[in-house]
């Protein structure tokens, strides 16, 4: 048990590199009739513990459909290294000052005009259940080899990393 929770928390963490540098994802909510909705938010912190921290309008659309479903999807993408990231997990939308001072960048700004005493910023609580990443590489002879070998031997190519993460 202890080194599966070691493999966990290793994954976990080159999970956490993978985006660190990738800004802006799109999070995908459920409403009410069963729809999903998603829209490009910027994280502002990924915890080593694998909840990731937004900021959020407090009254809006996604905090009603979060407190009618918190199950949510973040999906991040970096087509020029060939990385595509999906998070599943649960979240949650509140008011914390001292989250919120915490996370501060004077750039939320321009959708909290307010700042940090905006009475509509809040903050947007993502807890990672699953998450799953494809990382191939750029190299074009790499994806032309695995394509040679794929004819040759009747299997898939496979140029680059696929992993799933379940915490």
């Amino acid at each position: 048990m202890e080194n599966n929770q070691k493999n966990t928390s290793g994954d976990l963490n080159a999970f956490i590199e993978k985006i660190k540098d990738i800004n802006t994802c799109m999070l995908s909510t459920v409403e009410p009739d069963g729809t999903i909705r998603s829209r490009p938010m910027r994280h502002m912190k990924v915890d080593q513990d694998g909840i990731i921290w937004f900021f959020t309008g407090y009254q809006s659309h996604k905090t009603d459909e979060i407190q009618n479903d918190s199950h949510v999807n973040l999906s991040y993408s970096k087509p020029d290294d060939n990385l595509y990231v999906s998070v599943s997990g649960h979240a949650k939308v509140y008011r914390d000052q001292q989250k919120i001072d915490e996370l501060w960048n004077p750039a939320m700004k321009a959708w909290f005009p307010e700042g940090k005493e905006d009475p509509n910023i809040g903050i947007l609580k993502v807890t990672i259940d699953q998450a799953e990443y494809w990382d191939s590489p750029n190299s074009a002879v790499v994806h032309l080899y695995g394509m040679v070998k794929a004819a040759l031997t009747g299997e898939p190519a496979r140029p680059g990393d696929n992993k799933k993460i379940n915490l």
